[in-house]
């Protein structure tokens, strides 16, 4: 049976660690806020831009000049590309175990072909790193530095492979911010491109050609992917690393409790020892 003082030193630690929990959870919900309001607010310019792309992709099918863009080739996939973003650091509950289980669940299925990751985050990176993965580029810190010109950046190196037909194939893995509770596991086909079908057609009047103006959207598209893909992560992170210490604060308490009832059993234990002692003796004398 542990002493009293082994009992008060885990109970000083469990309350150290539970301010480390609090604290952390509040740094969460402030940046929370700010994440949530960026990953919102690019969500209505991603779906005008699947609209326009829709609508002019429909006109320039119709045009007898129309051709094919690279963005649009199709190809027997033999390269696949993944797209993983990740966070740099943990305690953020399962928000990297999930999203890497559905990644190599991905890889599993095709084992028969050349799988290459493309890794934002330090966690993915380390995780198909250990696993003999072929790592083509890897971006890291991006909670520090992320801007449009980032994401454009790691978009484009994407775009000229494909364009080059380095890959046959990109697929994106990311965590959507759904709500403070839990992220959705998203994971999407980025190129080629499928573009969409529109739901109610605009009849533009075009100064450029549509297949030209289509040939302008599509990287444009892609790198609004990325960007938005980039904003739903760090949205989704700071709220599932909030979850977790909140929830890691109040098993805190619980141990905290539960050490202080079995702390004053067992000094009850030694007091009550100590009197049958102090009376045994004195019986004894006497």
């Amino acid at each position: 049976m542990p002493s009293l003082i082994d009992i008060r030193r885990r109970v000083r630690s469990v309350r150290n660690t539970q301010q480390i929990t609090k604290a952390m959870k509040m740094i969460s919900a402030a940046k929370l806020r700010r994440a949530q309001e960026r990953a919102l607010a690019a969500r209505p310019y991603a779906a005008m831009l699947q609209q326009m792309l829709a609508n002019v992709a429909e006109a320039a099918n119709q045009s007898p000049d129309a051709g094919s863009h690279p963005l649009l080739a199709t190809r027997t996939e033999k390269n696949v590309l993944v797209v993983i973003v990740t966070a740099d650091r943990g305690l953020a509950g399962a928000f990297n175990t999930n999203l890497l289980k559905l990644a190599q669940r991905f890889v599993n299925e095709n084992r028969d072909k050349n799988v290459t990751f493309e890794a934002i985050g330090r966690k993915g990176r380390d995780y198909f790193r250990r696993r003999d993965g072929k790592i083509a580029g890897d971006h890291m810190d991006m909670m520090k530095q992320l801007s449009v010109d980032y994401a454009d950046g790691i978009a484009q190196g994407i775009i000229d492979r494909f364009s080059n037909g380095e890959v046959d194939s990109v697929h994106l893995f990311v965590n959507e911010f759904k709500s403070v509770m839990a992220p959705t596991l998203s994971q999407t086909r980025l190129l080629p491109i499928q573009v969409p079908k529109s739901a109610a057609p605009v009849d533009y009047l075009y100064e450029q050609k549509p297949e030209e103006l289509l040939g302008s959207l599509l990287p444009k598209y892609v790198k609004g992917q990325i960007y938005g893909a980039l904003l739903e992560s760090i949205a989704a992170e700071h709220a599932a690393r909030m979850t977790a210490m909140d929830a890691a604060s109040s098993n805190a308490s619980d141990m905290i409790d539960k050490l202080t009832l079995h702390m004053n059993r067992v000094r009850q234990a030694s007091i009550t020892r100590e009197i049958i002692e102090i009376v045994s003796g004195a019986a004894a004398q006497g």
